[in-house]
């Protein structure tokens, strides 16, 4: 069967995406072209690594594609600019939510979690950065730069920044929602306004505990996750913080908690566990937190020279955790610590380098908003499809990058492709 036809009958059975683009609406007041048309485009570029407005516009002068989303005419760049501007951000949330209630409801993500429980991940990345073009929301940095004659200068550099939420495993990466950090304002502020937007719209008991990075330890930030009602595992990096001391200096008196060997990371592992400590004051000197400590030893081989040089290395991780995860065992906090570089490798490089996540299609606050939700949307129905349903890629035949190429070729197939979005 027909590469793209399998995508299509896969995303429309399972995620009823035919209903779902039809739910997305704009603010235009005399539309020329439908919201329906404007948006398959957008959302079939991503699927087939389409990395600009331009590109998806020369998509839509092939006749096929034209078939496919119901309007007979080619699409201008200009107009990808225009309702970008004027996406509804609120439906474009909705349908992202419905994909991936509907992959929990499916079982999928239950190869994610760790001993029972789901973990989310919460990371920054910088989307856009400029010296010479800017917006309201844009933040500002000044750095240093050397002009020709040798001469040091500073200058304003303008960025976009956003926190993600995702969720990842071993097999299948689901990511939630964004949230951009505002000018003036730190990751932490962002965090909390986008845990709290899932909370709502995706309910309280989707996932159970969050991973997150050394920048959120902070009092009244993991405070405010317990009253959302999650569990969390945060990386404990400062070393003058007295519970970092105080956790060294009691696992320094006890014996590892759980020796193994990881096979996934290929190291040999000691673990240490420690309970009923006091973080800070803004935390509340009431309320205990638990700290694992993880020391790691592996052989690092590298060529240098033409000859292949082993050597031995050492890491220690260090990883504080709320009072509820006190009943679990090391070995959850060591792979729920660790389970956070998911975020990185599985979604910003993967985004990064064959979705261009860091090309801004449209310098406007909300168009920004809007691709980028759109982007993690066909993110998700593709490696849904790719991972979950297509046998080819489970099976080593073809790869990810192959599978989008696959898609794009298919169009030029003689199928009724008109079928899948009923314009009625």
């Amino acid at each position: 069967m027909n590469e793209l036809a399998q995508f299509l009958t896969y995303v429309v059975k399972v995620f009823a995406l035919n209903r779902m683009v039809r739910a997305v609406r704009d603010s235009r007041p005399y539309p020329q072209i439908p919201t329906r048309p404007l948006l398959l485009s957008l959302l079939l570029g991503v699927v087939v690594r389409a990395g600009s407005y331009l590109d998806v516009a020369k998509q839509t002068k092939r006749r096929r594609w034209q078939h496919l989303i119901h309007w007979s005419r080619a699409i201008s760049e200009d107009a990808f600019y225009y309702v970008s501007e004027r996406f509804c951000l609120e439906d474009l949330r909705q349908s992202l939510v419905g994909v991936n209630k509907q992959l929990k409801a499916n079982k999928a993500l239950e190869s994610c979690k760790i001993h029972g429980l789901l973990f989310l991940s919460l990371d920054a990345n910088e989307h856009f950065h400029s010296r010479s073009r800017c917006c309201p929301c844009c933040c500002q940095r000044q750095i240093q730069e050397t002009d020709d004659r040798g001469q040091k200068k500073t200058v304003i550099e303008y960025y976009h920044r956003y926190v993600f939420a995702q969720i990842n495993g071993p097999k299948l990466n689901a990511l939630l929602d964004l949230e951009p950090i505002r000018p003036g304002e730190g990751e932490a502020e962002a965090a909390l306004r986008l845990l709290g937007r899932i909370r709502r719209i995706y309910g309280p008991r989707f996932f159970d505990a969050i991973t997150i990075d050394g920048w959120y330890v902070q009092g009244p930030f993991l405070k405010a996750l317990d009253k959302l009602g999650w569990a969390w595992v945060v990386v404990l990096k400062q070393e003058r913080m007295e519970v970092f001391q105080e956790a060294r200096a009691l696992s320094a008196i006890q014996a590892p908690t759980q020796e193994f060997f990881d096979k996934v990371r290929q190291r040999e592992v000691k673990l240490w566990q420690v309970q009923d400590l006091n973080f800070s004051k803004a935390y509340g000197y009431g309320c205990k937190v638990g700290v694992v400590h993880s020391q790691e030893q592996w052989t690092e081989t590298k060529v240098i020279g033409g000859k292949r040089i082993s050597s031995p290395q050492a890491r220690d991780w260090w990883w504080m955790v709320s009072g509820t995860l006190r009943g679990y065992p090391a070995l959850l906090i060591y792979e729920g610590g660790h389970r956070r570089w998911g975020i990185e490798n599985k979604a910003f490089n993967e985004l990064t380098q064959f979705y261009a996540l860091e090309h801004c299609y449209h310098h406007e606050p909300v168009a920004m908003l809007a691709q980028m939700l759109i982007l993690m949307l066909g993110f998700v129905l593709f490696n849904a499809y790719a991972l979950l349903h297509s046998q080819r890629v489970r099976w080593g035949q073809v790869s990810l990058k192959e599978l989008a190429q696959n898609l794009n070729l298919a169009l030029e197939e003689p199928v009724r492709w008109e079928v899948w979005f009923d314009s009625s």
